[in-house]
């Protein structure tokens, strides 16, 4: 194998040699603080499939004590050359008054904060910000925007503040918004957007392009943004639309365009991993307080009234978690995570009476994904016979009461999802699109932003869309919810000892590397070749 030069002002960071799939020379590079892979043989012809992040090696850097830099994609690992251009913001009035312009390239966010004094450095990823280097000129820029998945808080202010960063940063001024999700790349007209026409649109729920789940056509897609000339494209929405957005970089980056795709992650669940949180979190929790308040008031009002809210929360329960400590009136929380029972010692049903003896009422929050499997149980006693042989019959009275109570009263769920965000979350969407389109304007590519410990990152796809962010039932928050609401953990001492034991923490080996960290570096340099500068 050929020798490897690299130079870079990256202290203490190596530079490794990996084997490709293809046989061909892997090369990590440090180039004006880009770590840069540049591969002889471009992609293949065979788009990854739905779901999966592609044929993208991990960009990996190691350094002394421990560090590891999980790097974004960039434009030059596949395109090398690229010409560079200086930032505008240097010569930006607004930007006059600040200190540092720009970025230092080397700056990272550690992935855990929390360390012991032997412990490795860790994970690391790239800070996000503005580089004293581009890659676009303002002129040539055609970025498009698109939402993807369900509805959630703070939508259009990223859409807003996207169409506002790229023009009164960087003096771009086509940006076209996709109509309809996915699909809309090719089924759909575009929208011209400008500074004028997102103005207000920040205080508005819901959003402006319109959303849809589906639709993903990777070859149509790719197509689409090719024949339009666009360079710039800004993909929000949660996991599943994350990984569509890992396809799409995939096939981009197989024909050789000098496209930059930046994913903006967007989950009221708040279920994507890595990051702090996602935007409309906040909002969500809040707008859950209306409701909270509206049931312990009629449930108060009445004697043994039980008042039951129903939030958000598919596969996690942090909405519920964070509204019912929030609230103090809320006397039971039910989530996913935490499993529970009804009847017997210890089930809920004995808890509710408990609480209606003492109190003469109680308010029960439950996400929408809690007790699956006892409505499933439920389902299944359909079927179930009497002694006779005769069908068992269900109380279709109840069934029809349900039926019209559900329909003529507004669901929490869904009046959450829609509503404008608040200040807190308006503040965040400006700070996410603002990162996003710092990012592709110097020249990352499949990346998604974020905060990790309250510092806005560049992640890789592969990351973000690898597993759900899930509460822990067994860490303090949970606790503290539990303490909160008095309520049972409705756990018993099997349970809990299996949880931790999920939980436990990675043993160090004798290099000081978690054994997580070390088959991240392994997979990254499987069929290493030797060559370590």
């Amino acid at each position: 194998m050929d020798s490897i030069s690299s130079c870079s002002s990256v202290s203490a960071i190596k530079s490794r040699t990996f084997g490709a799939p293809d046989s061909k020379a892997l090369t990590l590079n440090l180039r004006n603080g880009v770590a840069a892979f540049s591969n002889s043989k471009v992609g293949s012809s065979r788009v990854p499939p739905m779901g999966t992040s592609g044929n993208t090696q991990p960009k990996i850097v190691t350094g002394e004590a421990g560090y590891v830099l999980e790097d974004v994609p960039h434009l030059i690992d596949y395109i090398p050359d690229l010409p560079t251009h200086p930032n505008p913001l240097q010569d930006n009035p607004a930007y006059s008054v600040v200190k540092q312009y720009f970025v230092n390239d080397d700056d990272t966010v550690a992935q855990k904060i929390v360390v012991h004094k032997s412990s490795p450095r860790g994970t690391h990823f790239r800070r996000a910000g503005p580089r004293q280097k581009v890659f676009f000129e303002s002129d040539e820029v055609h970025a498009c925007i698109v939402t993807c998945g369900g509805l959630c808080p703070g939508l259009n202010t990223v859409i807003r503040e996207i169409v506002c960063g790229l023009y009164h940063m960087y003096g771009v001024t086509r940006v076209l918004g996709i109509d309809g999700g996915y699909r809309g790349f090719y089924s759909r007209n575009t929208i011209s957007l400008t500074p004028k026409f997102v103005n207000d649109i920040h205080k508005r729920g819901g959003t402006i392009l319109g959303t849809s789940r589906g639709g993903h056509d990777t070859s149509k897609i790719v197509d689409s943004i090719q024949d339009r000339g666009i360079n710039q494209v800004y993909i929000i929405g949660g996991d599943g639309t994350q990984r569509g957005a890992s396809v799409i970089f995939e096939e981009i980056k197989r024909r050789g365009l000098k496209v930059a795709v930046a994913g903006i992650p967007k989950t009221i669940d708040n279920d994507i991993p890595v990051i702090d949180k996602s935007f409309g979190f906040d909002t969500a929790v809040e707008e859950a307080q209306r409701a909270i308040n509206a049931a312990h008031v009629e449930a108060e009002s009445i004697e043994n009234g039980v008042g039951v809210v129903k939030l958000m929360g598919r596969y996690s329960g942090f909405i519920a978690m964070y509204a019912t400590l929030a609230s103090r009136d809320v006397d039971c929380c039910l989530i996913p995570e935490s499993p529970f029972y009804l009847e017997g010692p210890g089930g809920l049903f004995e808890y509710v009476e408990k609480r209606l003896k003492e109190n003469g009422h109680m308010v029960i929050v439950i996400a929408e994904g809690a007790g699956q499997e006892l409505l499933c149980e439920s389902m299944r006693s359909i079927h179930q016979q009497d002694a006779s042989g005769n069908k068992l019959l269900q109380d279709v009275g109840l069934w029809i009461s349900q039926k019209i109570k559900d329909h003529f009263s507004r669901n929490p769920t869904y009046m959450i999802r829609a509503v404008p965000s608040n200040a807190s979350d308006n503040v965040y969407c400006t700070l996410l699109a603002q990162s996003a389109v710092h990012g592709a304007m110097a020249g990352y590519t499949g990346f998604t932003v974020g905060p990790v410990n309250g510092r806005h990152s560049y992640i890789p796809f592969y990351r973000i869309i690898e597993r759900q962010n899930n509460v822990v039932i067994t860490d303090r928050m949970w606790a503290r919810l539990l303490s909160s609401t008095n309520q049972p953990s409705f756990l018993s001492p099997k349970d809990i000892v299996e949880e931790k034991k999920e939980e436990a923490p990675q043993p160090l080996l004798l290099n000081g590397v978690s054994s997580k960290d070390n088959e991240l570096l392994e997979k990254a340099t499987s069929n290493t070749c030797g060559n370590v500068l």
